[in-house]
């Protein structure tokens, strides 16, 4: 596709997206819970559910047609920008997740932490805009996000004008972040045009990360930026700490970010690796990263209650997360023989032992290898092994391996499928599709997982024959 209809298409696409959250996007006063059967009969039903189908899968078009980065890096710098404007000024999109940011700021505002209490205990003056299941949920974001959503809820002193902070703020966070992009890739050998197309043109970004708004690119932006100075500067105790603090910041957001940190300290380290050269210089990215994340709480006179909290997220059961849905197939295999199996509490405790495991296997892998590019990689493993997976969570490894992978097709085509898995006012297709949805990846992880145990084979064969 030639790049200027690339571009218009995507904005097409893009505009037809804010209608669908002009007409049936996640109203603060609109219903907390429906089904795709009840928007299709609701006003405007058919023409919502067309206009996002077809302005995603305009968007998703666009972006894969052009997957090499277009003509040059500030045309594709231009080019999303344009995608995002009709997005700035709609209503919330594929998510009612601003509604409890504005709820929790509101609470650290009236003297109560969101550590220790739920939005119904002030209780929040916005209340019923927030879905039932997080209402007595304390926070799982980190102090320096909380702090934000306290002070934005404290300068407005309203609903409607907290969004458009909120929204601004994601705007600023892409805005970072496409300068932090072309250093990072730069260092990691890709072209920088192809990084920004990658990690900012994804439908992804236009519908949660804007639309939504969701605090994740924040996180995204402080983390980008963080591995970019890193990167860019090894061995300069002065600038690694300078990136240590800026990963702390992205810790601060969200606390996933912490799994791209050892891969930092190895990038900082100057010339090959060694034991000592890692302390002496990775030292300083991860005393900058811990210096960030405590200096934060302290001063904003918070704890680390953040931590326990988010062991709450995995309330929301979904296909998505491949340890989930292999536990829900479990109880479908179970069921026609009379017997009740809840394997979810089992499947998901191995996912995280297997996390554990295969994040030290990959930093040690590291050490003689791309460590940035491991970051990513890192970071697809957290998302692919949590209790839970939202779509926007994909954009966590996509803005990395955007600006480091050699080979970009896998985690495309993944963040293009993610990008159809929410409907305009948040209801999440998953939850309907279960029963098919749950034995698809099932049936997927399978497959993975005989493919890696022949690739090993076949290593280790060539390795005994050289």
């Amino acid at each position: 596709m030639p790049s200027h209809l690339a571009r218009w298409t995507g904005l097409a696409g893009s505009m037809l997206l804010a209608l669908s959250a002009f007409l049936g996007g996640a109203f603060p006063s609109g219903p907390l819970r429906s089904t795709p059967v009840s928007i299709w009969q609701g006003p405007n039903g058919p023409l919502i559910l067309a206009a996002w189908a077809v302005g995603t899968g305009l968007l998703a078009y666009a972006w894969w047609a052009l997957r090499d980065g277009g003509p040059s890096t500030r045309w594709a710098m231009v080019t999303v920008g344009l995608w995002l404007l009709p997005l700035l000024v709609a209503p919330p999109f594929g998510s009612r997740d601003v509604y409890a940011y504005a709820c929790q700021g509101a609470s650290l505002v009236g003297g109560l932490s969101p550590y220790e209490h739920g939005v119904s205990a002030l209780p929040c003056p916005w209340l019923d805009t927030v879905s039932v299941i997080w209402r007595d949920t304390p926070a799982p974001y980190g102090p320096l996000f909380v702090l934000i959503a306290g002070a934005v809820v404290e300068a407005t002193g309203s609903l409607t004008a907290s969004i458009v902070l909120f929204r601004a703020l994601s705007l600023v966070g892409v805005l970072c972040a496409a300068w932090a992009l072309p250093t990072l890739a730069r260092r990691a050998g890709v072209p920088a045009k192809r990084a920004v197309w990658l990690a900012l043109g994804s439908p992804l970004v236009a519908a949660h990360l804007i639309g939504g708004p969701h605090n994740d690119v924040l996180m995204l932006a402080a983390l980008v930026g963080g591995l970019a100075v890193v990167a860019a500067h090894p061995g300069r105790r002065g600038m690694l700490l300078v990136g240590g603090l800026l990963l702390g910041l992205a810790v601060a957001v969200k606390v996933t970010a912490v799994v791209v940190v050892p891969f930092a300290a190895l990038a900082a380290t100057a010339g090959p690796y060694r034991i000592r050269t890692l302390i002496r210089d990775g030292g300083w990215v991860v005393g900058g990263t811990l210096a960030s994340v405590v200096g934060g709480t302290v001063a904003g006179g918070l704890d680390f209650g953040w931590v326990g909290g988010l062991s709450q997220g995995g309330a929301a059961v979904a296909w998505t997360s491949p340890s989930t849905a292999v536990g829900q197939t479990i109880g479908y295999l179970a069921a026609p023989f009379g017997a009740h199996i809840d394997a979810l509490p089992v499947t998901r405790a191995i996912a995280v032992v297997l996390l554990a495991v295969l994040l030290v296997w990959l930093w040690w892998r590291a050490r003689t290898r791309d460590p940035l590019h491991h970051a990513g990689l890192a970071l697809a493993l957290t998302v692919a092994l949590a209790p839970v997976v939202h779509p926007w969570y994909w954009t966590w490894p996509l803005f990395v391996l955007a600006a480091t992978a050699q080979r970009t097709r896998w985690f495309i085509a993944v963040a293009l499928v993610a990008s159809f898995l929410v409907l305009p006012d948040g209801t999440g297709l998953p939850r309907y599709t279960k029963t098919v949805g749950a034995p698809l990846m099932t049936l997927l992880v399978i497959v993975l997982v005989i493919r890696l145990v022949r690739s090993a084979r076949v290593t280790r064969q060539s390795v005994a024959t050289d």
